[in-house]
């Protein structure tokens, strides 16, 4: 299913956080969004995910405005969201937690069928947590919890995936183990994603946020180029092919001392 965000807009006490951000996704892509801190990647993602309504623009699941055509049953069958965070009460056994992705699904009051524990068990295999079916969510590692959260979305069976910051408090085998993952579904996904590298070596398409606003969208090699590292980042960096995975690679360093034009001078706090 498609995903488009059009002229998107989103202001908060009088400030712009988000500017005319428009990005389709290709149906089945991996869609990375970078940017420095405060550059409205999350802000843009809680549009999508439904938890703030947008000031001006629109965003579109299929045909259909998430926010004008759609109510939050529906939408929630069409997108399903990772964070970095969990509100909900995880003291809770894992396939209760994974049951909760049936909710859309689920007229009022109405219990869980057999469809639906074969659907969670299927997502539970689908992430390597069966084997922890029983044990209670609060019991795990960071990244075991975050395999759980990804398998009650897949629960939802929605076509379209967010995921915002999910890596951020995990190891690095914890973080390269769930995005590979997430890369395999074949589902439409958009990632706000800290690790340049790791969106370089992931995505399909990037698009890359200062201020609010996009600078340039395209494939990773495309929109991670030196110029583009240097102006938003503020960083040194050198581009080339992994040498274990000959996917494309970046390492970075900070400018030279002499170079007073850095752009992290110019940022905003970031929020």
């Amino acid at each position: 299913m498609k995903l488009a965000v059009t002229h998107l807009g989103v202001v908060i006490d009088d400030r712009s956080i988000v500017d005319d951000v428009t990005i389709e996704l290709r149906p089945g892509t991996f869609h990375g969004l970078v940017g420095p801190n405060g550059s409205g990647k999350s802000t843009m993602l809680r549009c999508v995910y439904r938890a703030l309504r947008p000031s001006t623009g629109a965003v579109f699941l299929g045909d259909d405005d998430l926010w004008q055509g759609l109510d939050a049953r529906e939408a929630a069958r069409r997108r399903a969201v990772v964070t970095q965070d969990h509100p909900l009460d995880l003291d809770h056994s894992v396939r209760d937690v994974v049951l909760m992705g049936r909710a859309p699904h689920k007229r009022m009051f109405e219990r869980d069928d057999r469809r639906d524990g074969e659907i969670a068990d299927r997502s539970l295999e689908t992430v390597g947590m069966a084997w922890a079916a029983e044990r209670i969510v609060t019991t795990l590692s960071g990244g075991e919890r975050q395999r759980v959260m990804l398998a009650r979305a897949l629960t939802q069976e929605a076509p379209i995936l967010v995921l915002d910051e999910p890596t951020n408090h995990l190891d690095i085998r914890a973080q390269l183990e769930l995005l590979e993952m997430v890369r395999g579904l074949g589902l439409t996904t958009v990632a706000a994603l800290h690790d340049l590298d790791q969106a370089a070596s992931l995505c399909d398409e990037i698009s890359m946020l200062r201020e609010g606003r996009i600078v340039v969208s395209g494939p990773p090699a495309e929109v991670l180029t030196v110029e583009h590292l240097r102006d938003v980042f503020g960083v040194r960096a050198h581009l080339g092919p992994h040498p274990l995975t000959g996917r494309l690679h970046i390492a970075v360093a900070p400018l030279e001392p002499t170079d007073h034009d850095s752009p992290l001078d110019r940022q905003e706090p970031a929020r």
